[in-house]
């Protein structure tokens, strides 16, 4: 186990890593509730680690025949989610954060049993009490730091993507073993993993997405890109200035240097203009902003009022948005640039 520690020396964290963790999920079968992203990624990369790994989804879903072509067979490793949980030691739910406390009640929950473990990648029906699962459980969660094909795509280069491990209720006194062990069997264990609550993962992380990550960018580059258009300055070179290098130049540099890194790989007219009008966009009432946007996770808002959304609308109100977004001329711009970046890959366009 590494220390992770701050500025000022103080432990901040514990990094475990595959020599770290000396138990196996031997003799137990784990069902993964779920073949989307994550569901299909960890899936595959579990069972390839020789842990007995069954699916469960509904027959008439898309996933089902996804998951056949993948190579599990009906009636052996792939069931109906009431039968996958049934046989299950470990049930891993891996399906929306909206559908969670509908499947839940219905499929899971009369089909559990003492003793068994409850799995999640995200804290958000935890820790918002979408779903509420009986005392006589395990609930533990595993959460990695990048998306379901990410996490594939690393396990089969012979690493792995990182990941945040919670226990919230530890029935069996052996919650901490098998999450643990599922760690090192998804490959997160080779760069490590560190220990968290639900409470922390999830607040933390929709902050991330609805401020920077998902959110704050997309609209910091919509200014941008109109602010030059505006001005009078081509589209095209707008949507190369202010998108394209920043996904493909800036945070890649980022990414792997730091921001710190990063600067030392520019310009040095980039760098002195990022330390005058950086602070100048990004000032105090961003952050401010910034604050209401985490009151908001942390007292329930956002999730309230999202399921609130989800039961009403079902996804046709943040469709409708998403296609105002299509719309805008950015998108149109861009898609035209990455025909031109890329003409025979249909992906990026």
């Amino acid at each position: 186990m590494k220390e992770i520690k701050d500025k000022n020396q103080k432990t901040v964290a514990e990094l475990y890593q595959d020599e770290d963790v000396v138990t196996d999920l031997s003799g137990m079968t784990l069902a993964v509730i779920g073949y989307a992203s994550q569901g299909r990624g960890q899936s595959l990369c579990y069972r390839d680690s020789g842990v007995k790994t069954i699916i469960g989804l509904r027959k008439d879903g898309k996933s089902w025949a996804k998951a056949k072509d993948d190579g599990w067979k009906e009636g052996e490793s792939l069931f109906e989610i009431e039968d996958a949980v049934r046989k299950a030691d470990i049930i891993e739910l891996l399906i929306a954060d909206t559908a969670q406390p509908e499947v839940f009640k219905n499929n899971i929950e009369p089909n559990l049993r003492e003793g068994q473990m409850m799995v999640f990648s995200h804290g958000f029906n935890i820790h918002f009490k979408g779903v509420v699962p009986p005392a006589n459980i395990d609930i533990a969660m595993i959460a990695p730091k990048g998306p379901g094909f990410t996490v594939r795509a690393e396990y089969e280069k012979g690493f792995g993507v990182p990941a945040l491990l919670a226990v919230e209720q530890d029935y069996t006194g052996e919650a901490w073993d098998k999450i643990f062990a599922m760690a090192k069997a998804v490959g997160a264990t080779r760069p490590g993993v560190i220990k968290t609550t639900f409470k922390d993962e999830v607040e933390s992380d929709l902050f991330g997405e609805q401020v920077d990550l998902c959110g704050g960018v997309v609209e910091m580059v919509k200014h941008a890109f109109e602010t030059l258009v505006e001005a009078g300055y081509n589209p095209i070179l707008a949507y190369w200035e202010v998108h394209h290098e920043l996904h493909g130049l800036i945070a890649p540099l980022a990414y792997k240097y730091g921001n710190y890194g990063m600067l030392n790989r520019v310009s040095l007219t980039a760098r002195k203009g990022a330390m005058v009008s950086g602070k100048r966009v990004m000032d105090a009432s961003v952050k401010k902003n910034m604050k209401a946007c985490l009151d908001d996770i942390q007292s329930g808002k956002f999730a309230e009022d999202w399921m609130k959304e989800y039961k009403e609308y079902g996804f046709t109100k943040i469709n409708a948005e998403l296609e105002e977004l299509k719309n805008h001329e950015l998108e149109t711009t861009g898609l035209q640039v990455r025909k031109i970046m890329w003409p025979n890959n249909e992906e990026h366009q």
